[in-house]
């Protein structure tokens, strides 16, 4: 749409002044991302078996000096635990991916392998603020 036309329909009076109202397209309204509530969540935990389980979040929790006994807790640090390590494994094969673009024989077109090195992973870390260090002995 035009935006100077736009202007145009908005000046003349719409439909009051004779114009037709057929022309007008229907306003836009994007639906909103899907959210849950919070109680909606909570009880979505107590079905849900995460990656990570409890008794490792629980073991972390505890050795970080947090005590808590309901799983609901429990089970809501370890899927942020997960989307946290799901989403550095994430940008790190996104590093593989962006360092062998410019590899262009047919069989590392034919055979997609990636593998996760210590630079990938190092780069992936880095976007969130932690810093890694190669060991002595890969030196």
């Amino acid at each position: 749409m035009d935006p100077s036309s736009h202007g145009e329909k908005a000046h003349s009076g719409g439909a009051a002044s004779g114009g037709s109202t057929s022309q007008q397209q229907p306003e836009f309204k994007p639906s909103p991302p899907l959210q849950l509530s919070m109680q909606e969540l909570l009880a979505q935990l107590d079905e849900y078996q995460p990656t990570i389980p409890d008794a490792v979040t629980s073991y972390y929790m505890n050795t970080a000096g947090v005590e808590t006994s309901d799983p609901k807790v429990i089970r809501l640090i370890s899927l942020a635990a997960q989307k946290f390590v799901a989403d550095i494994t994430n940008d790190a094969l996104q590093h593989c991916k962006m360092r062998g673009a410019g590899q262009s024989s047919k069989k590392a077109l034919k055979d997609k392998k990636y593998v996760l090195t210590t630079e990938d992973l190092t780069s992936a870390l880095s976007e969130y603020g932690i810093q890694v260090k190669k060991p002595a002995y890969y030196n």
